[in-house]
Parts: structure tokens; sequence; C-alpha cells
């Protein structure tokens, strides 16, 4: 064979392979299984947000019953269960050493009250020889003066006088001796009388501690522990050992729930509670918190709190000690939209969320567009744009913040400048994963509104901050906008805003909506205001002055921008502080207790943005972008406001995308390589 017919021969080779793996992959294309979509329905309905939590069923009042002197246990009078009464003998330890210690005492102060009655009539003794001496005294006084007046008639001699002088003087000290013997026998009397009291103490206390060796209970109730049996020796020492354990009423019970620190700010005393216990499978019962206390208690790096839930255990089933499965209902909705978890956690390739129109900063209402809840997403849209031609994104926005605040030439040159420096960063964002590029924007977005404010007067930056909260929808947010600062890491992580009785949200003036003043449509502040007037029931004078509020308070959270950046959240409280008292002083007694429900369940509710998918009428999936409330496990709040976009596609009855599976695989579903939500 020559070297041509080699060469045809490799050529034809490769031809047939090149038609082989051709052949391969159209058959395997042309048996590629299409994907099948598990739906489900948006539903309305009730929600209720609850914390699982374990703990132990406890008698409310339990006694730890002890001893305080030692000894062996003669007798045992009650065993486990045993029903007692206060006062009731339980328990006799052998009392036969106290008993020779109560007659020791007893003998000790017989002892001492002799020792008394002797010192006593030493006493008397003294006294007595006292008198005596007084007696001789006087005799001795009486015969000196018959001798001195004998000696002055010289009758008799000047030595007998001065004898009878010597013997009176005698007769003195011998007095004043006596006397001081008195002294000495009246304090032994004292000293006897001090022992006889010393005495009577001990023995005292020999008697208390033969009292002692009865154990009697304390209170009135069950025996749900012995911890000792009939000839054990116990020791009390340091601490008091355990006998028993009585509990005082097992009709009224608790369970000490521990509570996640996570969860503990959505405990409040009063909420309602359920468990279970696996004594007694499939039944539920009921109860509330009672207590949420304060000491932490830290076992492997884990907080918890302890929160007390009580309940009636009339019919006496639940036993001291059982685990129990406490579910707390933390926050409860009667009728909202609702979409099953699963909803969640699909991502579709190649399905993103619809952008935002060009004219989205024309209205008020459009800053709530789909992808975005913010109300400054269409900025990053606009700005993404080129300044000029044909009023695009930028020339809209240039052209109202000219027109609004009335920019000089030099401004609008500044702000040109601006322009042009944010525009490529704002379109870099597009090239960032989706769980990055919300938390770039809002940093993104606080830099250029801080840009943008530094270069207009103090009126002007006014009517900024006025701009901003109407385009935005919140107060909150517009003093952040106003100010440059973007928001925390938790907040642009889970969508939180602080609601604060709808005060730190913003109002808009948007035609045909809320009077002047108002929160803006379709956002969290409209959600609450709404709240506040169906919930309360607020008469039209209060709508007002609450409107009033919200226009009132608007440009001091737009005055935060001039303080240190330090300083602005506790400005910013006190703002919102304020506010709160500012309408809690228009409501009346009734409505101010269902007002502080309400400030609760606002303080620790959390509004997260997932994405969903819904089944188009053509049969495709269309993505959103969506903003979740409270949910129970199972399924979780969709909250869309009355003005969003999408509240034609987000509505009851709406399929909403559950799964993805291919035909033809057993309905072996896709797992989605997004980020869980975290239900």
């Amino acid at each position: 064979m020559n070297k041509n017919s080699w060469a045809r021969w490799i050529v034809g080779l490769a031809v047939l392979t090149a038609l082989a793996g051709g052949g391969v992959w159209w058959w395997l294309q042309s048996r590629a299984p299409d994907l099948v979509y598990r739906t489900a329905k948006i539903e309305r309905g009730p929600l209720q947000a609850t914390v699982s939590a374990s703990g132990a069923v406890n008698p409310v009042t339990q006694v730890s019953v002890g001893t305080q002197v030692s000894g062996q246990i003669k007798e045992l009078f009650v065993d486990f269960n045993s029903e007692v009464k206060a006062g009731q003998l339980i328990a006799q330890i052998d009392p036969e050493t106290f008993e020779y210690r109560v007659r020791q005492s007893q003998a000790d102060v017989d002892s001492a009250q002799a020792a008394v009655l002797t010192a006593q009539a030493n006493a008397a003794a003294s006294r007595a020889a006292v008198s005596r001496v007084q007696v001789d005294l006087t005799e001795a006084r009486r015969d000196y003066e018959r001798k001195k007046m004998l000696v002055d008639k010289q009758f008799i001699a000047q030595s007998e006088a001065d004898k009878a002088s010597a013997l009176v003087n005698t007769s003195v000290e011998s007095l004043k001796s006596a006397q001081a013997q008195v002294a000495v026998t009246e304090a032994q009397i004292k000293s006897a009388q001090a022992n006889v009291a010393q005495r009577e103490a001990a023995l005292l206390q020999a008697r208390v501690d033969l009292e002692r060796t009865r154990i009697t209970s304390p209170v009135n109730g069950i025996v749900i522990k012995r911890a000792i049996e009939k000839g054990q020796t116990v020791a009390a020492s340091l601490q008091s050992p355990e006998l028993f354990v009585i509990a005082q009423n097992l009709q009224d019970m608790q369970v000490d729930a521990s509570i996640d620190e996570s969860d503990v700010g959505r405990i409040r005393t009063g909420q309602r509670a359920t468990f279970t216990v696996d004594a007694f499978p499939g039944q539920t019962f009921e109860g509330e918190i009672r207590q949420v206390r304060k000491a932490a208690q830290t076992v492997a790096n884990v907080v918890t709190y302890v929160a007390v839930v009580g309940f009636s255990n009339t019919a006496g089933r639940l036993l001291p000690g059982m685990t129990a499965n406490v579910r707390v209902v933390t926050e409860s909705r009667e009728s909202v939209l609702k979409i099953p978890n699963a909803a969640l956690r699909v991502r579709i390739a190649g399905v993103e969320p619809a952008a935002a129109p060009a004219s989205a900063p024309a209205s008020a209402a459009s800053a709530t567009t789909t992808g975005d809840a913010r109300g400054w997403a269409w900025v990053s849209q606009a700005w993404a744009q080129p300044a000029g031609g044909g009023g695009g994104g930028g020339a809209a926005m240039r052209e109202r913040l000219t027109a609004a605040l009335g920019l000089s030439s030099e401004q609008q040159a500044s702000l040109d400048s601006i322009s042009a420096e944010m525009r490529p960063r704002f379109t870099a964002l597009r090239d960032l994963p989706e769980d990055q590029r919300q938390a770039a924007r809002d940093k993104v977005q606080a830099e250029m509104r801080g840009k943008i404010a530094a270069m207009l007067t103090p009126e002007q930056k006014i009517k900024y901050a006025q701009l901003v909260a109407q385009t935005g929808g919140g107060a909150g947010n517009a003093s952040r906008q106003a100010a440059g600062s973007p928001p925390s890491a938790a907040q642009a992580a889970s969508g939180r805003r602080a609601p604060v009785a709808g005060a730190s949200q913003g109002a808009t003036t948007t035609p045909g909506s809320a009077p002047v003043g108002a929160p803006s449509a379709g956002g969290p502040a409209a959600d609450f205001r709404a709240r506040l007037v169906t919930e309360l029931q607020l008469t039209p004078s209060q709508i007002e002055k609450v409107d009033a509020i919200y226009a009132d308070v608007r440009p001091r959270f737009g005055q935060l921008r001039e303080l240190p950046a330090e300083e602005r959240p506790k400005a910013r409280e006190r703002i919102s502080a304020d506010v709160r008292a500012r309408i809690g002083d228009l409501l009346t007694p009734l409505q101010k207790a269902k007002y502080a429900v309400m400030l609760a369940e606002a303080a620790g509710r959390a509004n997260i943005r997932g994405r969903i998918y819904l089944m188009g009428a053509d049969g495709k999936p269309k993505a959103f972008n969506v903003r979740l409330g409270i949910t129970d496990g199972t399924s979780t709040e969709l909250m869309v406001g009355p003005n969003s976009p999408d509240a034609a596609w987000l509505k009851e009855g709406a399929l909403v995308i559950t799964g993805v599976a291919a035909s033809g695989a057993a309905g072996a579903q896709v797992r989605p390589s997004g980020p869980r939500m975290p239900f």
C-alpha cells in the first residue's frame, strides 16, 4: 500500500468518526427530557408565626425537705405519691442522743440555779454581818462619849478614853469591810443568775435539736421524691441533705421551656402556647407565657433563656419531669396571601425578574417595582444609563432634581460629574452574584446620595431629604439616604425595616391615595398605617393627626445627615420614640393597649426578600422578587402592596412553582442551586 492509499484511508476514517459523533450528539439531544413544573396556588387565609422549644413539666411550687441535724433515720411515715399536710410528721431521726443532751442541759440548769441560791445565802450573811458591825460601832461610840465625859471630870484616866476612841475606829473599818463583802455577794448572785440563763439557753437549743429529729412537711402537697431509706444515716454539715421533694399543687403546673437567644425577643408574657408530651401522643395541651426569665443559661456556647408556660392540670394526667415540646404563637395574621415554603427554594436558570421601566422615577408608586422594594431601585438603573439623549433614566432624574431643588448651573455641572462618576459603578453591579448585588447597590446609592447632599445648600438639603423620603417610601430610609449612610448588614440581608408605629416610614402625596403626610402606598409604612386605622378603629380626627405627625417628622429625619455618623442612630431613635409617644397620646386607653401589642409585634417582625416563579399563561415561568413576612414553617406570608406593579400577578389563586422535575425521571426534583431560605 502506497502513501496515497494510506492518506485516503486516514481521511475516510476521520470523516466516519465525525459523522458518528454527530449522530450520537443528535440522538442524545432528541432524547433530552422536557422540564415539568410542580405548582401550587397562592392562597389567602390565617397564618401564625411560632417559636418551638423543649422543656420539662414542673409544679409551680415544689419544696425540698432536708434536715438540720445529723443522725440515723429511725422511722419513715410517707412514701412516693403520699399526700401530706403542713406540719405532718413524715420521718423520724433517732432522738436518743438528743434526749440525753436535753437531760444534761437540764441538770446544768438545776446546778446553776442552786449556785444562785448559795450566792443569795452568802449575801444574806454578809448583810447580817454589816448589821452586827453597825451595832458594835454604835456601842463603841456611846462608850467613848461616856469615858470622854468622865475624863473631863477627872474620874478616870485619859488612857481609858483613848482605848474607847480606838475601838470606835476599829468598828468603822469593820463596817466598811462588811459592806464590801455584801457587794461581793451581790455580784456573785448576778454571776450565778447569768450562768442560769446560759444553761437555760443551752437547754432550749438541746430541745430544738431534739424537735428537729422530727421531719415534718412544710406545705400541703404530694411527695414526688423520697431520697432516704429507714436506717440510713444523714449528715447535716455545710449543706442540708435532701430527704424529700414535695409538690405543693399538681393541679396548677408549668413548663420551663428553653428558648434560643435568637427567638427570645419574640416571646412576651401572655402569649398563647401549646405543647405535647410523649406520654400522650396526638394530644395537645394549652397554656400561656407567664414569665420570661432574664437569667441566661449557657451550655456548650449555646445561650438560652427560660420561658415559663403555665397551664391547668385539672385531670392530673401530666406528671412532673415529663418532656414537653412547646410551640409559642408569636404573631398571627387573619387573612394574608401565603405561599408554600418550597416555592422559595426553587431556582430556574435563565429566568430573571423583569427590569424596571425607564420611567420608574415618574411616580412614587413605581418606586416599588419588582426586584427591589426599597423604592430606590430605579436609581441604579437610571444612573447606569447615559445622562443625555432622549430623556433616559439619568436625564429624567437630573431634570427632576434640577426642577425640585432649583439647582444652579454650577450645581448642575457637579451633578453631571457625579452622574459620570457613578454610572460605571452602577453598570458593574450587573456582573456581581445575585446574593451580593443588593448590598453593593445600597453602598453605591448611599455614596451617591452623600455626594449629592454635599453640594446642596441647607434649604436644598431639606427639600432633597423630602424628595428622598417621598421616593424611598420611608422616613427612616430617607434619613439614611439623605445622610449618606447605608443600611446595616443585617437589614440589607433580611430586608428588615423599623416600623416604629409607622413613624420611621416616610410619607408621600401621591394623588388619589392617602392624605398629605400619609405613608406611600404599598410600603411597610402604608401597611402599618392601615393596621392602625383598622385595628384601632381610628376616628377621622385621629387619622388626620397621625398623618400630620408623619409630615412633621419627615424634615427631622432629613436633618440627621448633619450629625456625625456615630450620633445618628441615637438621634434617629429619639425621633422615633417621640413619634411613638405622640401617636400614643392620640389614643384612648383601649386603643393604647392594642397599640402596645402592635408595637411589640412590629419590633420583632422581620421582612425578608425572596424570589418566586409564577406559571404564565404561555406555560413558561415568570420570576418575581417579593417581600415576605411571617412563616409557620410550611407557608410564608407574601406581602404585596395595593399599588405594586406586580399586584395583578401576585394574587390569590395564581400558580406558583414549587419544584422542577424532568419528564420521565419519576418526578425526581432538581435541587435548586441558589441559597435556601431560612425556614
